[in-house]
């Protein structure tokens, strides 16, 4: 049977033509809840820049997709109130981009109303405009990375809870109302540079990696290669490497078709291992309900 035993989720309209249709999220979430979608997905952004001085993956400029946006953590909060059963994740947050506190708040907040069906993912992001825009220094995001997650456990693991570092501090406070999931939401790290792999082995619960559709050849051998780095790092840190999630985004070009997405899929299962997958169609459909229609395509091929 086609996919036999895979995870399929999906990205929740937010970005570009499809999020001047933010009214019509909670429809989209419930519509592929029904369907059997197993999860449900926002990303990041905070502005387009004008004039970058680093563009969109590894290009000079910004995708027009980016000059559109709606708040990650409204959005999926709205995703969480209109389902029951699907995992609900960030891929992802640019956590050093917010304050700890604030940062737990939203997330425990979202874990609470979904009755704890979080996945926080996290990235340091790529725009240095991003980051003057948030009033943080684009230099040391990975170190700054490390701390908000020790600020995270701080937060989650004690009450009253504190944390003093080099980059962030959250003032000794009470802190009764926690995330359902204990001792935490699973904090999965988006990375794959051989610092970001590592930091995924030492103290992520998950890794996310991305397949592109149409992709260069190649991918599933480089996708091997990084889940190896992760197990590498993983036992020299005392872990089990079984216990850290692959969940892979699937980045799908305009004009890529359901079809063409199910064979990607299932291409990208039979040569990496991996099970579980979402697919990101802010390029693929200029309307949520085309992006609902793709989805549930998808869904009852794979199923």
């Amino acid at each position: 049977m086609a996919g036999e035993g895979l995870r399929i989720g999906f990205a929740v309209p937010q970005l570009g033509p499809q999020a001047h249709q933010g009214r019509r999220i909670a429809w989209f979430a419930g519509e592929l809840e029904a369907a059997g979608a197993d999860s449900l997905w926002v990303g990041d952004r905070v502005l387009a820049a004008t004039n970058p001085t680093v563009g969109y993956g590894g290009t000079d400029r910004i995708p027009a997709e980016f000059h559109s946006v709606l708040d990650p953590f409204v959005t999926l909060g709205v995703a969480a109130a209109a389902t029951e059963r699907v995992r609900l994740g960030t891929n992802v947050l640019i956590a050093p981009l917010y304050r700890p506190a604030l940062l737990a708040r939203s997330l425990t907040s979202i874990d609470v109303i979904s009755g704890g069906r979080l996945i926080a993912g996290f990235g340091i992001g790529w725009s240095p405009e991003e980051y003057a825009a948030a009033e943080v220094p684009f230099a040391r995001r990975g170190a700054r990375l490390d701390e908000t997650l020790d600020a995270l456990h701080a937060i989650w693991s004690s009450d009253p809870a504190s944390y003093q570092g080099r980059y962030v501090s959250v003032p000794e406070h009470r802190r009764e109302l926690g995330p359902v999931q204990k001792p935490h939401p699973p904090i999965h790290l988006a990375a794959f540079t051989p610092a970001g792999l590592a930091r995924v082995g030492r103290r992520a619960d998950g890794w996310l990696p991305a397949w592109q559709v149409p992709g260069p050849a190649g991918q599933g051998g480089a996708l091997r290669r990084g889940r190896a780095a992760v197990d590498t790092a993983a036992r020299a840190a005392g872990r089990d490497p079984a216990a850290v999630e692959t969940i892979v985004r699937v980045n799908a070009a305009r004009g890529t078709g359901p079809g063409d997405l199910v064979v990607a899929i299932e291409a990208a299962a039979a040569e990496t291992g991996f099970r579980e997958f979402f697919v990101d169609l802010m390029y693929v459909a200029d309307t949520v309900e085309q992006a609902a229609d793709t989805a549930l395509r998808i869904l009852g091929e794979v199923r």
